[in-house]
């Protein structure tokens, strides 16, 4: 299953925002506040809970400085995926999206796809508030 989010535009050169991203620790402030409970994070690793009492848990595996960001599940979560953030320079701002390629079953892509194109929407969103 794969997800894109929403394009989203930061008002902050791509170098200052993905130094932002790299440290994973940082991603607890774009999630929903309301939607995730027990966000724990380092430099390079993060879990949280998600409705339903889910944990995902996200391991940098890769990066492309100031162009993207790549993660993989950890072992606390319920199926792999593979988890990008994409960023470009547009005229000394950021671009950005999050890409998402799941190995979910039919069942699970029902109940997850959703939830998920959701979340990751509204961590772009929060993203352009972090740099507003």
């Amino acid at each position: 299953m794969k997800i894109d989010s929403n394009k989203s535009i930061v008002n902050a050169p791509v170098d200052k925002v993905f130094d932002y991203l790299k440290n994973t620790e940082n991603l607890g402030e774009l999630l929903p506040k309301n939607e995730v409970k027990d966000f724990k994070g380092s430099a390079t690793d993060c879990s949280f809970k998600v409705q339903g009492g889910i944990t995902i848990s996200l391991v940098q595996s890769d990066l492309h400085p100031n162009k993207a960001i790549q993660m993989v599940s950890g072992e606390k979560s319920p199926f792999p995926f593979k988890l990008t953030v994409h960023l470009d320079d547009v005229d000394g701002k950021t671009e950005g999206y999050i890409a998402f390629d799941g190995e979910v079953n039919a069942f699970l892509k029902m109940m997850v796809k959703k939830p998920l194109t959701n979340l990751f929407n509204h961590m772009t969103g929060e993203l352009k508030e972090v740099f507003a």
